[in-house]
């Protein structure tokens, strides 16, 4: 998947399309009804990924203005804004989708080349405006599975499956709980190596199912593991 922003930004217009014809499909009930993230409900999902689309636009803004402004004030108040929402009803969520999806939009029309290369000093992970794109559309597509109404890891675009399985791979180098494993996605045929070097099992299937596994979003059951055998456990994902 390109890592040009405004190629990236038509893809978080169309995920988050798939995401509020889903949302629109729902009751109010089914809104107060969990989600497959433990301890949350559809309501806190859909108010985390409004809250998210805030805290992408603060960061577009900083790149804009070259004002310091931090994704979230705290981590305390994300918290808090995310409990707060939780409990409100369909309208008001969807609502909330379409307009802090609208001001991120708004926000990134506003940048230009050079301020998309703009580095911002996050603690512990600095990084352009550009890759924010990229990490919102992984919120966007990700979270949508977590809804647990209908969108699955076989609905995500095949080069936003392909994406996030690459850097999942990275973000395993240097980690000790990484499985010794080979991972081979059937639409390149690439061989990602994780883990230790050696005799190590050969995990082959679509990116999608890939991914959905490593990120604990599918059992993995469509995969195939050679020599047969279990497939490893991953640890947690991000």
């Amino acid at each position: 998947m390109t890592a040009d922003p405004l190629v990236l930004m038509a893809e978080v217009h169309r995920a988050t399309d798939r995401l509020l014809t889903t949302v629109a499909g729902l009751s109010d009930a089914a809104v107060a009804a969990p989600s497959a993230l433990p301890g949350w409900s559809r309501g806190h999902v859909l108010t985390h990924l409004a809250r998210n689309a805030d805290g992408m636009t603060n960061l577009l803004e900083w790149a804009r203005t070259g004002v310091v402004t931090p994704q979230y004030p705290s981590w305390e108040r994300r918290v808090a804004d995310i409990e707060a929402g939780a409990g409100r009803p369909l309208a008001d969520q969807l609502a909330d989708l379409r307009a802090s999806a609208a001001r991120h939009a708004a926000a990134a029309d506003r940048l230009t080349s050079e301020m998309w290369l703009t580095t911002l000093e996050i603690p512990d992970r600095p990084q352009t405006a550009a890759y924010g794109v990229w990490r919102r559309l992984r919120e966007v597509e990700v979270h949508h599975v977590d809804l647990a109404a209908g969108y699955r890891p076989g609905d995500w675009p095949d080069a936003f499956a392909l994406h996030l399985l690459h850097e999942i791979v990275s973000g395993y180098a240097g980690r000790d709980d990484a499985p010794a494993v080979v991972l081979c996605p059937v639409e390149t045929g690439q061989e990602l190596s994780v883990g230790a070097t050696g005799a190590t099992p050969t995990v082959s299937g679509p990116a999608y199912a890939l991914a959905g596994w490593l990120t604990g979003r599918s059992t993995g059951e469509s995969l195939e593991v050679t020599p047969d055998g279990p497939l490893p456990i991953p640890p947690n994902w991000m």
